[in-house]
């Protein structure tokens, strides 16, 4: 056997594990706090009797100081890039502030990402990831409301310095996001955002009636249904996802011995098992943000309101996705919503490579990304000529159309479980592993190390 590894070793090896369990025990609390938080900030500093700059500065507090106790020392990375580029939107040149804050902010996250991979291990960038994607967005908007490319969705006037402090930093969406829009974010500081989305989908309706005022809408319901979902999640999370760990995929043991079906069936579970920790996650945020009051989306069909509007997952449409698109379209919503306005829409050609590569680069430096978002290339134009050619031929009948769905169904997860499992692995050599002994039972072996 090989001799044990140096006490040192050991040492780094459990400050990792203890430095990532108190990652996720202060995550949590964190996001309880905000939780609660939030409620407070809705009853207490309503828009109704609390001034905007109060608001403001409560909710730019509370989430500086979150980052502090999460990330100690390292949330000062955070500050350092929303006071750079905020100078940027200040001085810069408006025809070109969205290329200098893209690049600044994408250039330090970058950095980051690789002391990550080389010292800091134990950390977590989300925060850093989603001011990436506030400070870009808000550039973006200044920038086509100058040169009036979008109309509908843009931001004429430079935010004060609470303003874009508040945005970027506000405690309802610091650690986890979701990435949303600012003129959104200043509606709903400043009491018009329920009112406002209610006049855009009634707009023939004048005065009260026609929502002058904010209507006094309690998103309570909404709350408690999506802490319901939080709490299922939770416990599939710790019933199931800890039996069947990811790295099991690539052991030499199970790859050497394991029939291929048997291969496939824990590869496609274990994939399945690795996503209520994300569905916790995105669900909790939006929770926060709904008890704050912000996330009205407007009255649904049913005439009951609906506060879905900044939500990040969407977890029937990725459980019963029967396309690789519907399956992309419904996870990390507002990150692809982000990745099209700033990468899809604007590209002259090669859009779709483009953007996947904007959206590894976003990840990280790790080459497991890169496996997947270049892989997920191929597959998302492969499935594009597939349903274009063939589906229409299935449309005839419910029972082709269900067969159909079935079939697109089972192609559409398979798909997936081979596409992401590099980004969970992370690593080269384990990828390699997957991807070449997926379909047979050889014996790995390999002479080096990434």
């Amino acid at each position: 056997p090989p001799p044990p590894p140096p006490p040192s070793l050991n040492c780094l090896y459990l400050k990792k594990i203890s430095s990532h369990q108190t990652k996720n025990v202060n995550f949590l609390a964190c996001q309880l706090f905000a939780l609660v938080a939030a409620f407070w900030f809705r009853l207490y500093l309503s828009p109704n009797h609390t001034i905007p700059v109060v608001r403001h500065a409560v909710a730019t507090l509370l989430g500086i100081a979150f980052l502090i106790f999460c990330f100690g020392w390292y949330s000062a990375h955070i500050l350092i890039v929303v006071i750079i580029n905020y100078s940027i939107v200040i001085k810069a040149d408006i025809n070109n502030v969205h290329r200098y804050s893209m690049v600044i902010s994408m250039g330090y996250l970058t950095a980051c990402q690789v002391s990550r991979t080389k010292v800091f291990s134990f950390l977590s960038l989300e925060p850093l990831m989603i001011v990436t994607q506030k400070i870009t967005t808000l550039a973006f908007q200044l920038h086509d409301a100058f040169t009036a490319f979008l109309l509908l969705c843009v931001c004429s006037v430079s935010p004060s310095l609470i303003q874009y402090l508040s945005y970027n930093l506000n405690f309802l969406s610091v650690l986890v996001g979701p990435c949303n829009n600012y003129n959104e974010y200043t509606d709903f500081i400043e009491g018009k955002h329920i009112s406002r989305r209610l006049r855009q989908h009634t707009p023939t309706c004048n005065g009260q009636n026609g929502y002058s005022v904010s209507p006094q809408l309690s998103p309570l319901k909404a709350v408690c249904c999506k802490l319901l979902v939080c709490c299922s999640c939770m416990l599939i999370f710790l019933t199931v996802t800890r039996f069947l760990p990811i790295k099991y995929n690539v052991d030499k043991v199970f790859v050497a011995n394991a029939h291929f079906l048997t291969r496939l069936t824990y590869a496609f579970f274990s994939i399945q098992a690795a996503r209520p920790k994300f569905y916790f996650a995105w669900t909790l945020a939006d929770a926060v943000n709904n008890a704050a009051g912000y996330g009205f989306q407007g009255m649904g069909g049913n005439g009951k309101p609906s506060w879905d509007l900044i939500s990040n997952i969407n977890i029937v449409g990725i459980e019963t996705a029967t396309s690789f698109k519907t399956f992309i379209d419904n996870w990390n919503i507002r990150t692809g919503i982000w990745l099209k306005m700033v990468c899809y829409d604007r590209a002259p050609k090669y859009r779709l490579p483009l953007t996947f590569i904007l959206s590894a680069m976003w990840h990280g430096v790790y080459p497991g990304y890169y496996f997947t978002f270049l892989t997920a290339i191929p597959i998302t134009l492969a499935a594009r000529a597939i349903r274009r050619s063939i589906r229409h031929y299935f449309l005839g009948s419910r029972a082709l159309k269900l067969g159909y769905d079935v079939l697109t169904w089972v192609a559409t997860q398979l798909a997936i479980c081979y596409t992401v499992m590099p980004f969970l692995l992370l690593k080269v050599e384990e990828t390699i592993v997957f991807y070449r002994y997926i379909l047979t039972s050889k014996q790995p072996t390999f002479s080096f190390h990434i």
